[in-house]
């Protein structure tokens, strides 16, 4: 009997805790799910354009970003049919148990360009970097291949010495209303232990070039870190802090590990050393320019196959 009681309890324990837990997940807003389009239809036909992310469960940043890549792709290639997916499949299975929309994954997705039979499949990532997400994305792809008569797949956002110029001017213009000589101006990026993790400290040099000494970038997972950057920016006279995310979308990382009011978020490091500060949740797949130059590197990946 007093094992029954015990186990009796325990499952009420853990019961309470996964509703708890629940309810903590959706203690926060993230939009109406119903406005993102999954592009998850079938009728592709021969020529398919795939737009490979991470994925965020933060639906207005997912429509805006994430979406904002792929319309911005549609509009420029009409000739292919553009269609998502995710390689989180945590972020999958979060966004379907919640808000019931699903999402392929890589896997699934090529499994529906195969069976609408796609001839020709151009890929186009929108990974920041060539770290390991995206060569596992190009080896799940290249086990693929022989299902399809062409296959390529995109450049990340920052492959070339024109990319980082170019993001950098973007991302000066997308902060410009902030750029009064008193305010340093904080880009967060996710960070890898990959070697491409070298992109941050070249995208410093690209922007202290710019002669933008007040713009800084800093990472969660790797260096710089937001204590380099605090110590960075001391004793500079600054007396504001503008934080935004270096990621394609403004998901998790953006909402609570910048913006967040936890004791070690951002935003609570830099007012904790006296900063007015300011958060600015849009990700970088917001920002017109960041759009374009995936619509590039997506029809590079295409003229190679179709030449």
């Amino acid at each position: 009997m007093k094992k029954l009681l015990a186990l009796i309890l325990a499952l009420t324990l853990g019961l309470t805790c996964a509703f708890a837990l629940a309810e903590d997940e959706e203690n926060y807003e993230t939009g109406d799910a119903s406005l993102d389009d999954a592009r998850n239809q079938d009728d592709i036909g021969e020529k398919e354009l795939l737009v490979a992310s991470f994925g965020t469960s933060f639906n207005d940043s997912r429509r805006l970003t994430i979406g904002g890549i792929e319309s911005a792709l549609e509009s420029a290639m009409p000739d292919y049919s553009v269609r998502r997916g995710f390689t989180s499949q945590i972020i999958i299975d979060h966004v379907l148990s919640r808000d019931g929309v699903e999402i392929d994954n890589i896997a699934a997705a090529l499994e529906r360009a195969e069976n609408n039979g796609v001839k020709v499949l151009v890929v186009q990532p929108t990974h920041l970097m060539d770290g390991f997400e995206y060569t596992d994305l190009v080896n799940e792809i290249a086990e693929h291949a022989d299902a399809f008569e062409a296959v390529s797949v995109g450049q990340p956002l920052l492959s070339t010495d024109e990319d980082f110029a170019r993001v950098a001017e973007a991302i000066v213009e997308a902060t410009a209303e902030y750029d009064d000589g008193q305010t340093a101006i904080v880009f967060m990026g996710h960070g890898t232990e990959a070697d491409s993790n070298a992109v941050y400290e070249k995208m410093q040099g690209v922007l202290a070039d710019m002669d933008k000494a007040n713009y800084y970038i800093g990472t969660v997972e790797a260096e710089p870190s937001v204590e380099d950057v605090i110590a960075a920016i001391k004793d500079k006279g600054y007396k504001r802090v503008v934080l935004r995310p270096m990621m394609v979308v403004a998901g998790d990382h953006a909402n609570n590990d910048m913006a967040g009011d936890e004791e070690d978020s951002w935003k609570t490091l830099f007012a904790n050393e006296g900063y007015e500060v300011v958060t600015v949740l849009e990700g970088l797949g917001q920002i017109p320019a960041i759009q374009q130059l995936y619509v590039e590197h997506a029809q590079a990946a295409a003229a190679s196959v179709e030449g």
